[in-house]
């Protein structure tokens, strides 16, 4: 026999260990009343730390707290998003999304993670995107991309492009262009981001694309140029630099960059944050601020829109990342 008490609490378990009560309802309604951690997955300096640093000040003046930025990388976003989704769902552990971890690239990509990039989180809101840029050194004759397109046709296998490693944003956007051109070029994949750039401006490889944050540190230099960008429409920040679709026809690629939380997070949390998000994206200093770093301020946008935004690019670059057969190690 079973007393009606007992039921209550065996129920009470239950929930409790599905994780339905985890946050009780007095916490939702003050959230936040502590500082929020906003777990970044790459180091400091590259253009996911820079546009997340803009994030964690704007939504820290909206929700009266402070959101601390915390670096996390390894494993292309792998350890971040693993932090994220073993956290406690209460708001107070957030992630900043990248199409990595929550467009399900790295699950492709890596043999095994500590997460379930379709289960694990509950989308928030993207904040920003970014465009890229392809950076070519000066050995390489060609004023703009599509003579230097000519040039790697003329020289199958001698043209060499860095990347962040394999599997980023930045790899997939040349393999996908040497695949809709027929070109035959060599990857050369980077662990340290720096390196890249620093064997790039000494002639060791030919080129890079990069976030166009990151491309604001090669304005003056001489011995690399800006030959395209992988944006819509050609940008006056970039006067003379061609975009890849004049060369492309519709060719266009972004990264975008978001907030996610672990999966049981209280609606009413999710909401909150979200609608401060919202609010700073309304605000003209905050799209100012992001434009300053080369990103794209996002619309106001709802949780249901960030998802539907990395569904459509995990088909995307999941599909070349599948067709190619990449694994990284």
């Amino acid at each position: 026999m079973v007393h009606a008490g007992s039921a209550v609490t065996r129920r009470h378990a239950l929930a409790a260990a599905a994780g339905l009560i985890a946050v009780p309802r007095i916490a939702r309604a003050s959230w936040p009343d502590r500082p929020i951690r906003l777990v970044i997955p790459y180091g400091g300096g590259g253009q996911t730390d820079i546009v997340s640093r803009v994030t964690a000040e704007a939504l820290s003046r909206r929700l009266g707290q402070t959101v601390l930025a915390d670096n996390r990388p390894g494993g292309a976003g792998n350890l971040a998003a693993e932090t994220v989704a073993r956290a406690p769902a209460d708001g107070y552990t957030v992630l900043v999304a990248t199409m990595g971890t929550n467009s399900g690239l790295n699950a492709l990509l890596y043999r095994q993670i500590g997460y379930d990039w379709q289960k694990d989180f509950a989308q928030v809101g993207q904040f920003c995107s970014t465009s890229n840029l392809l950076l070519v050194h000066g050995s390489i004759p060609g004023k703009d991309f599509a003579e230097v397109v000519a040039w790697i046709r003329a020289n199958p296998g001698r043209f060499t492009f860095a990347s962040a490693g394999v599997g980023a944003i930045t790899h997939l956007i040349m393999e996908d262009v040497g695949a809709r051109l027929g070109l035959e070029m060599v990857h050369v994949p980077y662990r340290q981001t720096t390196q890249a750039m620093t064997d790039l401006l000494a002639g060791r490889v030919h080129a890079r694309c990069l976030g166009l944050p990151e491309g604001e540190v090669v304005r003056g230099q001489t011995s690399v140029r800006p030959v395209a960008l992988t944006t819509p429409a050609r940008r006056p920040e970039w006067p003379g630099v061609p975009t890849m679709a004049e060369t492309i026809p519709g060719f266009t690629a972004s990264t975008y960059f978001g907030l996610a939380v672990p999966a049981r997070t209280p609606p009413e949390i999710i909401a909150r944050l979200n609608a401060a998000l919202n609010e700073a994206l309304r605000d003209a200093a905050v799209q100012a601020a992001y434009r300053g770093v080369g990103a794209d301020p996002s619309e106001p946008n709802t949780p249901a829109e960030f998802t539907a935004r990395t569904r459509a690019d995990a088909e995307r670059w999941g599909a070349l990342i599948r067709r190619l057969n990449l694994i990284a190690e």
